[in-house]
């Protein structure tokens, strides 16, 4: 038999998450463009993991 506690709970859990997510400020603002002459942020470079080897 299927527990109806669990399925409403987990489910409800989902449905609270998302709600939280769609109620975010900062799903409506676009961030500012770069000003005239300014260069557009680059992401910082990534470090490889210590465990990895690298090809080259």
């Amino acid at each position: 038999m299927v527990d109806y506690f669990a399925l409403a709970l987990s489910h409800g859990l989902l449905v609270l998450a998302g709600l939280k997510l769609l109620a975010r400020q900062d799903l409506d603002a676009d961030p500012a463009p770069p000003k005239q002459g300014e260069e557009p942020d680059e992401p910082p470079a990534r470090r490889p993991k210590p465990e990895l080897r690298l090809r080259a």
